[in-house]
């Protein structure tokens, strides 16, 4: 093959190539023909049944009435349920707005009023075809799922009606009922006439949900989203907030199942209970979605004439109080914190707030009064801590002498000599952390209460126009490493006053060396972790940094450092007391520094 052919050919192949992708269809055309298509044969199929394709509902919010066929015109199990014309219902009271759809008989999309999303829509939990819901049915040897049905809805009142045919005096029957105030739709399923035609003992419930965004950080709904379930006789558990999982429920009956999102769940509740099943969760990549979760629940069944299922749907905000009025256990699905913070938060922080929102006051300035009594009720430890700084800054002169008699080089010697030392002087070296220590739960408790109440989406106070996520000072328009997309003033302001407090820690208890400058490295980590946190949060740290610098301002005026030098001299001069019982610690410390010094030796 010469130069000239071999070239044709490659540009024919060229051609060809480009001809094909650029003349293809696109994704709205092919979307087109197969909907003409599977028109086509819908109409094909109702004619050779004896039913008339023309006919369709026009009122999406009205009952639906369609010709009654027998099942065997159309060959297979639910025949004339496999074709139909997608329409909607409406259910509607002061709380929900729901919409049914006969394609399936399931809802198709939840709104909650008087919510609103970040940027001021409709909140609406879930729409759509991504939402599935359906029965897995084993009928007459070939598996069927509800979803893929069409059945004929019937409404009266708040009251729908779903019902797809199998024949004379047999179908599969869904009952939506709502009533006029709450967040909760009664659903009962039954399955009437197919103790013949379904296998098995036991039938498939599966429900398919894409959650979409809702609030203005998608890495908090990321954090605090995870589908829940609780076992009839165990506690409330959920899957991982941070990873794709699936995990099989065979540890016994499983009363309920949530689809929780960070402010709002969907739950379903079976009032005879699952036998068992699975759930999964994955992380999509596609924008303005956060979650899909995917339950596979197994309902027991008995092969009864008329087999009946209760359910309640639970859609709503998952603030504790609402959750808690369900039963259930629904409000652990709200994330308290491990142990014992969980406890710190339900038993003491959240009662004391509630106290505080019956006085209908602004939510930054119940925030304050709810630091000055954290700290009016932590300032003994407070005040221990800081006495026990103050000794050890006293004693921080003759405590220098001891370095530089043994020298630097011994550092097991100069630590026997700071013990003996303590020991003479009535010091307890951890009389300072311990308080610290002490206050630490409360302190943390914190850091799960603000970022999962749901009372403080939504507020506003000073320049933060929404305590439940984070201020915007700055927006950045990129995402800058360490830092994120912006930078929150509050959490600005909170790490300076960190950066103050750390200072005038160092001064009280003299700290020096290594020790003094990991305090200051602390708060510009804790900038990069929690620019993207609530402002509330931010707040409330901002404040107690302010409180503990007020409360140790006081304190400092109170202890007066020549007294304590005085007593420590005086326990100084006292005789030690060797048969004195030596605490656990102590003797455990006695022992390391002596083999420590054998070591050397």
């Amino acid at each position: 093959m010469d130069r000239n052919t071999f070239t044709g050919l490659f540009l024919i192949m060229i051609i060809l190539a480009g001809s094909f992708y650029f003349l293809k269809p696109n994704a709205v055309e092919l979307k087109k023909e197969n909907a003409r298509i599977d028109s086509a044969r819908t109409a094909d199929s109702l004619k050779k049944a004896g039913v008339n394709p023309a006919l369709k509902d026009t009122n999406k919010t009205a009952a639906i009435t369609t010709p009654v066929v027998d099942s065997l015109a159309i060959k297979g199990p639910f025949g004339t349920a496999l074709a139909g014309t997608s329409s909607n219902t409406i259910l509607e009271n002061e709380n929900l707005l729901i919409t049914l759809s006969n394609k399936g008989g399931k809802i198709v999309s939840v709104q909650i009023k008087g919510q609103k999303t970040f940027n001021g829509k409709p909140l609406i939990l879930f729409d759509g075809d991504s939402n599935k819901f359906g029965l897995n049915l084993n009928a007459a040897g070939k598996a069927i799922n509800t979803n893929d049905l069409y059945f004929t809805p019937t409404k009266e009142a708040n009251k729908v009606t779903m019902r797809a045919n199998y024949g004379a005096n047999a179908y599969v029957e869904y009952v939506y009922n709502l009533k006029a105030a709450g967040n909760n739709v009664g659903f009962n399923i039954n399955l009437v006439g197919l103790q013949q035609v379904i296998s098995g003992n036991s039938v498939g419930l599966n429900w398919q949900t894409t959650l979409l965004q809702q609030e203005k950080s998608i890495e908090s709904e990321h954090r605090y989203s995870a589908p829940y379930y609780k076992y009839l006789d165990g506690d409330v558990d959920h899957l991982s907030v941070s990873k794709d999982e699936k995990e099989e429920l065979t540890k016994g009956k499983i009363q309920w199942i949530s689809f929780k999102q960070h402010f709002f769940s969907a739950s379903l509740i079976a009032k005879q209970s699952f036998e068992k099943g699975s759930l999964e969760v994955k992380i999509p990549t596609t924008p303005g979605e956060i979650k899909f979760y995917d339950a596979n629940m197994q309902l027991p069944y008995t092969h009864l004439a008329n087999q009946a299922y209760e359910m309640e749907f639970y859609f709503g905000t998952n603030k504790f109080s609402a959750l808690k009025a369900q039963g259930y256990d629904l409000e652990q699905q709200v994330d308290m914190g491990y142990w014992p913070l969980k406890y710190i938060n339900r038993w003491i922080v959240l009662p004391v707030f509630n106290f505080l929102n019956n006085f209908n006051w602004n939510f930054g300035l119940i925030i304050l009064v709810l630091t000055i009594l954290l700290k009016l009720a932590l300032s003994p430890l407070t005040y221990k801590s800081y006495l026990s700084m103050a000794k050890m800054r006293v004693l921080k002169p003759e405590m220098d002498e001891i370095k530089a008699k043994v020298g630097e080089d011994n550092a097991t010697l100069v630590q026997q000599e700071y013990l003996k030392l303590y020991k003479k002087a009535g010091v307890n070296p951890l009389g300072g952390c311990l308080p610290m220590v002490l206050q630490l739960p409360l302190v943390m408790a914190f850091f799960f209460f603000f970022p999962n109440l749901f009372e403080l989406r939504g507020e506003s106070f000073l320049w933060m126009t929404d305590l439940s996520t984070y201020d915007e000072f700055i927006k950045f328009g990129v995402k800058i490493p360490f830092i994120g997309d912006h930078l929150s003033l509050m959490c600005v302001l909170m790490t300076i006053s960190t950066l103050i407090m750390t200072y005038f820690n160092n001064q009280v208890s003299g700290a020096t060396g290594q020790m003094k400058y990991i305090g200051y490295i602390m708060p510009v980590i804790f900038l990069g972790v929690l620019n993207s946190y609530p402002s509330g949060l931010n707040y409330y740290y901002f404040l107690a940094n302010l409180m503990t610098f007020g409360q140790q301002f006081l304190i400092r005026k109170m202890v007066d450092d020549d007294k304590i030098h005085a007593l420590i001299q005086q326990n100084k001069a006292r005789p030690v007391d060797e048969k004195k019982k030596k605490s656990k610690f102590q003797t455990r410390l006695d022992d390391y520094m002596r083999q420590q010094q054998q070591i050397k030796k």
